[in-house]
Formats: C-alpha cells, sequence, structure tokens
C-alpha cells in the first residue's frame, strides 16, 4: 500500500480512536459538575472514571484474541456500537449509578478501539513505516485529548446545552467513523481452526474485576486492612491463578503463556503497567485541580491543559518520523522514561499558588516524555512477534497498561480523597470553623462562602501534588526496565503480508486443510471477509 491508500484506510481507525478518547476527555472538565449536580461524592468521583478504565482494561484482551479469529473491520465497527449506546444512556441518565453503568458500555467499546485499532496499524504498516504514522495517531490522540476537555468545559458553560451533551457530542463521530471503516478499510480475513477460550476469558475478567474493585473501594466504602479487602484480594488471586492454569491447557488460549517467553513482550508489557500507572494517575485529576485548587471555570481548565497536551503531539511526532527514516527506537524510550520522571517529580511541587507559566513547564515536560514512551513500547512488541500474534501481543500491551492506569486512578482517587479531607480538617481547625460531614463530597466551588473558599483550595492543592509524587517511583521502575529492552532492526513487511506468507505455509504444510482467505476487497463490498466457498480462489 501506498502512502495515500494507508492514510485513506486509516481514516476510519482514525475517527474510532478520535471517539475513544474523547470519551475520556470530554467529562474531566464537566465532572466536577456532574458530580455536584447528581450529589455524589468523591468516590462517585472516582468511579465515573474507574468504570470506563475497568470495563476497557478487562475487555482489551477479548478484543485482541477475537481480532486473531475473525475480521477486524467488523469487530471495530461493533465496538464503535457499543460506544454510541453507552454514549447516549449516559447523556440520558439521572442518577449516578446509571451514569456508571454507561460508562462501563463506553469502556467495553473504548476496549475494542483501543487494541484493534493498533492490530489494525500494523496488519497494514510494516514496522519500519509505522513510526511516522504512530505519529499521526500521536496527533490524533493530542487533538482529541485537548478538543476533549474544551468541548466539554463550553457544554458545561453553556447553560442551553449542559453537561449532558459531553456525552452526544461523540455519537456523530462514532457514526463517522463506522462509515469510514466501511468504505476505506479493506483487509483479506485469514480463518483457522480455531476453539474460543470460554472458561479462560471468563476468569480473566472476573479476577480482574475483582482486583480492581477492591482498588477502586478500599479508602472509601471499607478500609484498606478489612475482612472485604481479603475476601476481594483473595477471590481475585484465585480467580487468575485459575486462569493460567486453563491458559496453559488451552488450545487456543486468550492470552497465550508462551508469548512471555519472548524477551521484548515481557519488558515493554512490564514497562506498560508502570506507565500506565504514572499516566492515568498522574494527569487524571489536573482538571479538579485546575477548577477547585485554582478556581478556573470548566473551559478555563481546559485550555490549561494545552502545555501537555503540546508535549504529548510535538514528541510523539518527532520521534516516530526519525525512527521510520533512522530505524532506531530504543534511544526514545529511554529518553521518554527519563522525561517523564523528571515532569512528574516537577509537578509533585505543585499547589494552589503555583504560578501557571510554571506549571505548564513541568506539564510540557510530562506530555514529551508520555509521547515518546506509549506508542513506542507497542511498536517494540509488534515488529518482535509472529504475525499471528499481533493482536494478541498489541492487546496485551493495551491490556496491562490500561491495568495500571485503573489501579492507579482508583488507588490515588482514595489518596486524595482522604488527603483532601485531612487537609480541609486541619484547615478548618486553624480558622476556628467547626467541620461538617467527612469532608468527602466534591464542592461546587461557585457555592461556597468566601470564608472556605481557600481552605478548599489550599487542600486540592496539596493533596494532589502528593499525587505526583506518589506517581513518580512508577516512572522510575518504567524507566529501570526499558533498559534492558533490546533494540532490534524493524521489518520492512507488514503485519497482513507476513501474516498470509505464514499462513501459505501452513496450509502447504497441512495441504490446504484448516486455513482459508476471505476477500474484503472493493469487489466485496459488505461480506466483512465473511468464509468463503471450499472452491472459492483466495483473496490478496
Amino acid at each position: 500500500m501506498n502512502d495515500k491508500q494507508i492514510l485513506q484506510a486509516m481514516s476510519g481507525l482514525m475517527a474510532g480512536m478520535f471517539v475513544a478518547i474523547l470519551a475520556g476527555t470530554v467529562v474531566a472538565n464537566a465532572l466536577p459538575r456532574i458530580i455536584a449536580d447528581l450529589g455524589a461524592s468523591q468516590s462517585s468521583y472516582t468511579w465515573v472514571v474507574t468504570a470506563e478504565l475497568l470495563a476497557m482494561t478487562a475487555t482489551v484482551p477479548l478484543w485482541g484474541k477475537l481480532s486473531d479469529l475473525y475480521n477486524q473491520k467488523m469487530l471495530l465497527q461493533l465496538s464503535l456500537s457499543l460506544f454510541i449506546v453507552g454514549s447516549l444512556v449516559a447523556g440520558l441518565s439521572h442518577d449516578v449509578g446509571l451514569l456508571i453503568f454507561s460508562r462501563v458500555v463506553q469502556g467495553i467499546g473504548a476496549g475494542g478501539l483501543t487494541a484493534l485499532a493498533q492490530v489494525v496499524m500494523a496488519a497494514i504498516i510494516p514496522p519500519r513505516r509505522l513510526g511516522k504514522y504512530a505519529g499521526i495517531f500521536g496527533a490524533v490522540f493530542a487533538v482529541g485529548t485537548v478538543a476533549g476537555p474544551l468541548i466539554g468545559g463550553v457544554l458545561v458553560d453553556t447553560s442551553w446545552l449542559g453537561w449532558r451533551w459531553c456525552f452526544f457530542i461523540g455519537v456523530p463521530f462514532a457514526l463517522l467513523g463506522i462509515i469510514l471503516l466501511q468504505r476505506t478499510l479493506k483487509l483479506p480475513t485469514v480463518r483457522r481452526e480455531v476453539t474460543i477460550d470460554y472458561l479462560g476469558a471468563f476468569l480473566i475478567v472476573a479476577g480482574v474485576c475483582a482486583l480492581l474493585i477492591w482498588t477502586s473501594l478500599a479508602g472509601n466504602s471499607f478500609d484498606w486492612a478489612s475482612w472485604q479487602t481479603a475476601a476481594l484480594t483473595l477471590t481475585g488471586a484465585a480467580l487468575l491463578l485459575a486462569a493460567v492454569f486453563v491458559e496453559a491447557r488451552a488450545k487456543d488460549p486468550v492470552i497465550p503463556l508462551s508469548i512471555f517467553r519472548n524477551r521484548t513482550v515481557t519488558l515493554t508489557t512490564v514497562a506498560s503497567l508502570f506507565v500506565g500507572v504514572a499516566m492515568f494517575a498522574g494527569t487524571v485529576f489536573l482538571s479538579q485541580y485546575f477548577q477547585i485548587a485554582l478556581g478556573k471555570s470548566p473551559t478555563v481548565a481546559g485550555l490549561m491543559s494545552l502545555p501537555m497536551i503540546g508535549g504529548l503531539l510535538v514528541s510523539s511526532t518527532v520521534a516516530g518520523q526519525l525512527i521510520s527514516r533512522t530505524g532506531r527506537w530504543k534511544g526514545y524510550l529511554v529518553g521518554g522514561g527519563v522525561t517523564m520522571t523528571i515532569g512528574l517529580a516537577l509537578l509533585s511541587t505543585i499547589g494552589a499558588d503555583t504560578h501557571f507559566g510554571l506549571l505548564s513547564l513541568y506539564m510540557a515536560i510530562l506530555g514529551i516524555g508520555v509521547g515518546m514512551l506509549m506508542q513506542n513500547l507497542v511498536l517494540a512488541a509488534q515488529n518482535d512477534v509472529p504475525a499471528q500474534d499481533l493482536g494478541t501481543a498489541t492487546s496485551v500491551l493495551s491490556f496491562f497498561r490500561s491495568l495500571g492506569g485503573t489501579v492507579g486512578v482508583s488507588v490515588l482517587g482514595a489518596i486524595l480523597a482522604n488527603r483532601v479531607a485531612s487537609e480541609m480538617t486541619k484547615g478548618l481547625g486553624a480558622a476556628g470553623i467547626a467541620p461538617e460531614g467527612g469532608g468527602h463530597a466534591v464542592p461546587d466551588m461557585t457555592q461556597l462562602p468566601d470564608a472556605l473558599r481557600p481552605i478548599v483550595e489550599n487542600a486540592y492543592g496539596v493533596a494532589t501534588g502528593d499525587l505526583f509524587l506518589i506517581s513518580a517511583p512508577f516512572a522510575v521502575v518504567a524507566l529501570i526496565v526499558v533498559l534492558f529492552i533490546k533494540e532490534k532492526p524493524l521489518k520492512t513487511t507488514s503485519g497482513m503480508e507476513r501474516r498470509l506468507a505464514e499462513a501459505e505455509a501452513e496450509a502447504g504444510a497441512e495441504s490446504g486443510a484448516g486455513v482459508e482467505f476471505a476477500k474484503d476487497g472493493p469487489g466485496d463490498e459488505g461480506t466483512g471477509g465473511a468464509p468463503v466457498a471450499d472452491k472459492e480462489p483466495a483473496g490478496r
């Protein structure tokens, strides 16, 4: 495929990724208002974020495995459809419970988009050229991350629209993505004799959910040291151990344990886990900091995130171009790890009185580090696995990055709530004001009396700085892991070319049994890579 054909094929992917990013970012600046309107608590604030991440994390391996078995375009369109349903339900929610449920549905769709977009990219673009297009995806990521908070802030501040349109706004983009994918993405489907490991899939999802629910509720609904903690952790560990037992013996496991024999896959997976903790946990509460600690409106809070997104956009685009030109990639991983660590350490010094110029510099440094690390870890793993395992390897990295982010958001959300409560109690005591309630409700800054405003601002400023301080060691661990990754030359053939060659070799070895190709091209519109008759000529 030439550059024009690749860009056409990527148009639907980019629309889909924009939708997935929008789902998380458009509500960032609206959440304080949403939670205040629904009369919910800081715990609910965390759950609205965590619910989507949990669902996305738990389903990413399943989407990745399905992409190795079924038509990837159809799966992408299915995930976009789920996102549309979740968005409509979220926009019509009148209580926080239904809102959290709708975020779960959105998360399942976002899990498909997260895993499949990168799988399809690897299928149509050789690793040596992938850096350039990964830079384009980095730009889409940056635009979505910038546009989301800005759109969300404007919608919340516009009285005749309101926060519900933060969820409705993504629906047209999701529909556009479905249409573009149907018209521009042409992929053959390689079919093999397979069995779906339903038991393994159930055990993985159940085990991960048990542990994520524990990290979400511990410190808020019950103590870290409690019988609930023991029950959830033991249940989660038992389910995951059972999953390992089942996966080791399954004919077609959801996550083949053999993939971890590959040193590059193992190291990039561990690095992605810690990058997820540092990236998600360090940034998800920034919008709350802007609005509560600094007293800014949702729209202004969206604008204040531009330095971090600008750093991410520049670093991911420039690094991608240079990797495609030189074929060298490890230096960017190491540089990204160092820069991300420095950015988190600097952000740990912020408070309610931090000057925006200094804050912008710190955020830009963090964005530069994340931009060099995030996509290039996936590139390193995709370059070092057989083509038939591209979907699994990609989804494993996305799974562990999301897992790290979900655990980080949950744990640090609980730490933030307790730290704010303690700082509020201390501030109220110093001011001679008797505290009311437990201090866990997210305050509506527009309704606070002048005497309380500085106390609340200081509490959230101190607590947010502490979150970045706690996140920094995870970035250090990611950097150490990256140092042990061995740099290998980037392949010059696409994943689909390699996969077809592997399938043809397998078919030849088995006299054609068990493998067939379904064409999804201009003359085969609407088949979506459906099975073809035995006598029909194979597709490309």
